[in-house]
Parts: C-alpha cells; structure tokens; sequence
C-alpha cells in the first residue's frame, strides 16, 4: 500500500473555489477500485493550507489516479489558484498493513 500526503497552498481569494474543486475531485477518487482513502483536510490556524491524504492499495493504483479524468480536471482547473506548487510526499504504510480495515466496500 501507498499513502501520500499532499500539502496545497491556496491563494485567499480561491480557497471556496478549491474547496469546491478538491471535493468534487474527492467525490469521484473514492470510487476509484485502488483507493483506500482521499481524506481534504484544512488546516485549522491557515484556512489557505490544505493537506490531500490519499492512501491506495498499490503504486500502480497510485499512478491510475493520475490518469483520471476527474483528477486531471481538478489538477487543471486549481493551479492557477495555489501560492505555491503543491507538495507530495509518499509513504510506505505500516499500519494498517491489512487494506480491508481501511474502508469497506459494498
């Protein structure tokens, strides 16, 4: 398993329009089959730090993400509105080594 964390710096006047956008983007990530997690998240003492937890059963679902129409509209349609380009860094999971405590699937 595969978990990135993703550290986004929006401009003030964008953030409801990132929201907006990340969400949207959230909504169709957890359909995908790969996908353990896509948690937004935003910082309490910086409304305009943003933190994008996304964990996948494999790198290879990792890097299906990225091909995605709903990823590749997001990734578009938000650059323009970030101080600064985004920052990922990913991570081995540890724990929870078994990917079926992470979410269940119907």
């Amino acid at each position: 398993m595969i978990a990135t964390c993703v550290t986004v710096f929006v401009k003030p006047e964008y953030i409801d329009l990132f929201i907006e956008a990340t969400l949207e983007n959230h909504r169709y990530s957890i359909l995908e089959p790969e996908n353990l997690r896509f948690d937004v998240l935003q910082a309490k003492d910086d409304p305009s730090r943003f933190t994008l937890y996304e964990a996948y059963r494999s790198d290879a679902g990792a890097a299906s993400h990225k091909d995605t129409p709903h990823y590749r509209k997001w990734k578009d349609t938000v650059a323009e509105w970030m101080e600064k380009p985004r920052e990922g860094v990913a991570h081995h999971v540890l724990a929870p080594s078994d990917p079926e405590v992470w979410k269940t699937r119907k």
